[in-house]
């Protein structure tokens, strides 16, 4: 009894420790603007030491049926998925089933400079071989099935963008050749091999290889917002992206995960330095996260309109996920906004002003600018009741009217901030300022 009660006052401790820094009430208020205003549905989860500190759910699963979304409501987390890739080819590895200085002619000898290309650069994105879903066409044939001979010969066809090892540049092509390298190394599926080395071991509740959507069983569609409303987005079909995009998750289990990563339960300490290695910004499933003076090491993630993150303290044995079925702001202020309350830093719950205007008072804005500094000039139009912008070669943006003048896209952090009388707008965007005038 004394021992349990010692362990009890322990955690007691603990707990009351982090209260005093954390600021949950405040990060609640954070998170009912950000969902009031339209910017976020979504789940967010901190863990300390294995215990979740803080967990809140946002917006709806479905937004037809108005299913919200809840605790264990499963998303796809994208490129997060190439952190269990990763951990799965060194599995491998310590199985002696793989080596990271085997050559990927050994599996797939039709992919160009396939005799130069170890299975390590593959892991770093520095094999050279180019990223398949930067194709202009990748949008007009992802919603439907492919089978994986046909994946090969589209990666093949796409050649080499740089001679191996002298990159790096982010190549999804990597992780889905290096899926199916592992279902010729285990004779199984990528979803079998996940499920048998990651899934089961540590209890993983609701992560699998995903498939179609099915809201009615707690999951998640995504969204883009448009006009102040969520449309539903493409579902691209999970047989394309394999290991590099196809798991489907919670942040609770990933927060589970990413504390076995961390703490020695799924690959061996010399491997997981290898993950945490940075060269050229990339590390080997991992990219490094920091924040003040603390490192964390996670991964980020986009599918559709799904977008997730993950990052895990060591020093603090703190690890927080998002997963996002729908984002209409910058990510990274989301992920910031959690650590600050996490670690004891200041951060403002934001209020999100929106000024209706007039398609008469919208039309004064519209024309093409040009800047000095910038070649790339920005069209901009009216849609109705919403000022839309557009830079040279780039997809358009909507712009929400947060004063007369001023404009807004938060996904992508840019404020315009429009003069009439001299026929410009200031750009401000990630800490730089622009200057655009109209041309006549």
């Amino acid at each position: 009894m004394r021992k349990f009660f010692l362990l009890m006052l322990l955690l007691f401790t603990m707990h009351a420790t982090i209260a005093q820094v954390f600021e949950k009430a405040k990060l609640d208020e954070y998170f009912a603007s950000v969902e009031a205003s339209g910017n976020f549905m979504g789940s967010v989860s901190v863990t300390k030491n294995g215990m979740e500190i803080y967990s809140n759910s946002l917006g709806f699963a479905d937004v037809e049926k108005q299913i919200a979304n809840n605790h264990e409501t499963v998303f796809r987390i994208g490129s997060i998925s190439k952190t269990y890739t990763t951990v799965l080819v060194l599995k491998a590895v310590e199985e002696k089933k793989l080596s990271m200085s085997q050559k990927l002619s050994k599996f797939f000898p039709d992919i160009p400079n396939a005799k130069k290309i170890t299975l390590a650069q593959m892991l770093n994105h520095r094999s050279g071989i180019h990223n398949f879903t930067d194709d202009p066409d990748y949008l007009k044939w992802n919603i439907d099935p492919v089978t994986r001979e046909v994946l090969v010969e589209i990666i093949a066809a796409g050649g080499s963008d740089f001679e191996p090892g002298k990159g790096p540049a982010y190549s999804n092509s990597n992780f889905v050749l290096l899926s199916l390298i592992l279902e010729k190394a285990y004779g199984k599926t990528y979803s079998e091999i996940l499920e048998e080395k990651i899934i089961k071991p540590l209890s993983l509740k609701n992560t699998r290889y995903g498939g179609k959507i099915n809201t009615e069983k707690n999951q998640a569609f995504s969204y883009f917002r448009k006009k102040n409303k969520w449309l539903p987005e493409n579902e691209t079909d999970m047989s394309i992206p394999i290991g590099a995009g196809a798991v489907v998750s919670t942040a609770v289990d990933i927060n589970i995960f990413a504390e076995a990563l961390f703490t020695g339960k799924l690959v061996s300490d010399k491997h997981l330095e290898f993950m945490k290695t940075i060269t050229d910004h990339y590390g080997n499933g991992l990219f490094q996260i920091p924040f003040y003076d603390k490192k964390g090491f996670g991964h980020t993630g986009g599918i559709d309109g799904f977008n997730s993150v993950f990052s895990y303290f060591s020093s603090d044995s703190v690890s927080f996920s998002i997963v996002s079925n729908g984002l209409n702001c910058n990510m990274n202020d989301i992920s910031i906004t959690v650590l600050c309350a996490v670690f004891g830093k200041p951060f403002d719950v934001p209020e999100f002003k929106m000024v209706e205007l007039s398609a008469e008072e919208l039309d004064v804005f519209t024309g093409v600018y040009s800047s000095k500094k910038l070649a790339m000039k920005i069209t901009v139009t009216r849609d109705e009741n919403i000022l839309v912008g557009q830079a040279t070669g780039q997809p358009s943006f909507e712009l929400t009217a947060i004063d007369k003048n001023v404009f807004e896209n938060r996904k992508a952090g840019v404020v315009m901030t429009f003069n009439v009388k001299e026929k410009s707008f200031e750009l401000k965007q990630r800490g730089m300022k622009f200057e655009y005038l109209r041309e006549e």
